[in-house]
């Protein structure tokens, strides 16, 4: 037990010293770099301009739409890698269990196309 242990102490001592040095860098910024910002940089912005309505305004839920839809295109990415991989290992079964997925994930792009949700008008 002890023997496995003593394997993982160079990832603690990396990590050690990652600690250290950017508790250090930080540190040192902030004694050495100058600390007195003016009032414009303290001054909240959006793209540049001044702000022009609350921040905690309620965003279209299209916004929204797409968020979902890259989550769910994006984990399809993510679970068509390892199974690309093992492609020849998994047989029969998991080519159909990979169609079937992708399948519904099909469906559910085209309902998402024909309600309109990818419109920006």
């Amino acid at each position: 037990m002890d023997a496995l242990l003593i394997e993982y102490l160079p990832i603690l001592v990396f990590i050690g010293i990652a600690a250290g040095l950017t508790i250090a860098m930080v540190g040192a910024s902030y004694l050495i770099a100058r600390q007195a910002p003016d009032s414009e940089k303290l001054s909240p912005f959006e793209c540049g301009f001044a702000p022009f309505s609350d921040a905690r305004a309620q965003f279209d839920v299209r916004f929204y739409l797409v968020a979902i839809l890259f989550i769910i295109f994006d984990l399809e990415v993510a679970f068509l890698f390892p199974w690309a991989v093992a492609f020849k290992d998994i047989g029969t079964f998991g080519f159909w269990s990979m169609m079937l997925f992708l399948g519904i994930l099909t469906v559910g792009f085209v309902y998402e196309w024909k309600k309109g949700a990818l419109e920006w008008e």
